[in-house]
C-alpha cells in the first residue's frame, strides 16, 4: 500500500523547489487532486504504486538530471490523465500540467519544461543532450528491468488495463510495442540505466515477445 502522506510530502518538496520566489498556494490541494487521479478505478498498472516507483527511480538517477525537481513534477503529471481506451493521454496530461503549475506558483519556463517532459513519454526517445528527458524516460521504463515475478505482475496489470481489447488484437499490439523497444539502440540513456537495467530489460522483453508468439 502506497504511503499517501509520504507522497504528499514529496510533491510539496518538488513544487516548492520549482516555484518562483514568493511561493504560492498550499501544495496539499494539488497533491490531493493528482493522487485522486492516480487512484482512479480503471488503472491497474498506472497506479500510485507506479508513480511511487518512478519517483524512486528519479531519486536514484537525480545526479544525471539538470533540474531534478522539474523531473519529479513531470513524473507526477506524466500519467495523471490515463484512460486506456484513449490515445492522447500524454498530451492531456501535459495540458493539465500547463494549467495547474502556473496557478501553483511555478514559473512559465519550468512549467513548459514539465509539459515537454510529459510529452516525451510518448516516444521515450530523448535527445543525447536532454539530461532531464533521459532521467524521466529511464525512470518510467525501469519496470522493464524488474525481477521475473515483478515483471510478470507488470504485464498482467497492463493486460487488465486493456481488458476490453480482444486477445488476438492485444497480442498483436503488445508484440509491436515490444519489437519497437527491442529495435532501439539503447532502452536506457543514463549511464546508471545502461549499466544496471539494459541487459535485464532486453531479456524480459524478448521473453515476453516469445511468449506472446506461441
Amino acid at each position: 500500500m502506497a504511503d499517501l502522506d509520504a507522497l504528499r510530502l514529496r510533491f510539496a518538496r518538488a513544487l516548492e523547489a520549482a516555484r518562483a520566489p514568493g511561493g504560492g498556494p498550499d501544495p496539499a490541494a494539488y497533491a490531493d487532486r493528482l493522487l485522486a487521479r492516480w487512484q482512479e478505478p480503471q488503472r491497474r498498472y498506472h497506479t500510485v504504486a507506479h508513480l511511487t516507483a518512478v519517483l524512486d527511480h528519479v531519486d536514484t538517477l537525480e545526479a544525471y538530471a539538470a533540474d531534478p525537481d522539474v523531473v519529479r513534477l513531470a513524473a507526477w503529471f506524466h500519467d495523471a490523465v490515463y484512460l486506456p481506451e484513449r490515445s492522447e493521454n500524454e498530451e492531456r496530461s501535459a495540458r493539465l500540467a500547463e494549467r495547474a503549475l502556473p496557478e501553483a506558483g511555478v514559473p512559465d519556463a519550468k512549467t513548459a519544461e514539465v509539459a515537454r517532459l510529459v510529452r516525451l513519454t510518448v516516444t521515450h526517445d530523448p535527445a543525447d543532450d536532454d539530461r532531464d528527458g533521459q532521467v524521466l524516460c529511464d525512470a518510467d521504463l525501469a519496470i522493464l528491468a524488474a525481477p521475473p515475478s515483478a515483471y510478470a505482475a507488470y504485464t498482467a496489470a497492463v493486460r487488465e488495463e486493456y481488458h476490453f481489447v480482444p486477445g488476438d488484437a492485444f497480442r498483436s499490439g503488445r508484440s509491436a510495442i515490444l519489437r519497437r523497444l527491442l529495435d532501439l539502440p539503447r532502452l536506457f540513456r543514463t549511464p546508471y540505466g545502461q549499466e544496471h537495467w539494459e541487459a535485464t530489460a532486453r531479456y524480459n522483453l524478448a521473453a515476453e515477445l516469445e511468449m506472446l508468439s506461441t
